[in-house]
């Protein structure tokens, strides 16, 4: 569930919403073990080659991703919030420690991003929101491709946590 604090701004909020045919277990083994997030969360044919969480408000969540031309595209956030199994919250304005970034966003700007999970049946709810600054940061980040490349990703983690117990 969604925590009461989340207002989605249509505006300045990406909003990625599915029910998936896999228990919310899964998908935060999907989400939170480095090993499975490599194996799905950039859309093929692009790769994360490298991947660190240290799953704790303040911790890390660094991931590398590689262009099929090789070329490499490192991302450092913050994690700010996390329940077991259903959210996990977390930031690239920040890096661990809560240090604030002084990094080169890109077009897409500062982001929060915030995962939900909640029992549906034998599935999942799923619930990823990108939340923006301004509507001009969120438009860059759709113009990048939010749907299309969340929608891929959320793809290959379900195909992946149905192989898993």
């Amino acid at each position: 569930m969604l925590p009461s604090y989340i207002q989605v701004d249509p505006e300045r909020d990406l909003v990625l919403q599915r029910v998936i045919d896999v228990p919310p277990r899964l998908v935060w083994r999907c989400w939170t073990e480095p090993e499975l997030l490599k194996q799905w969360f950039t859309p093929s044919p692009w790769r994360t080659v490298h991947c660190e969480i240290n799953l704790r408000p303040g911790g890390v969540f660094h991931t590398v991703m590689e262009s099929p031309e090789g070329e490499r595209f490192p991302g450092s956030s913050c994690y700010l919030e996390i329940v077991e199994n259903q959210l996990l919250v977390w930031t690239n304005a920040l890096h661990p420690g809560y240090r604030p970034s002084n990094e080169d966003p890109g077009p897409t700007s500062f982001f929060t991003a915030v995962v939900s999970l909640e029992p549906h049946g034998t599935g999942t709810k799923f619930t990823a929101i990108a939340v923006h600054k301004d509507a001009p940061s969120a438009a860059a980040h759709v113009e990048m491709g939010f749907h299309e490349g969340w929608g891929a990703g959320l793809d290959q983690l379900v195909a992946l946590a149905k192989t898993l117990q």
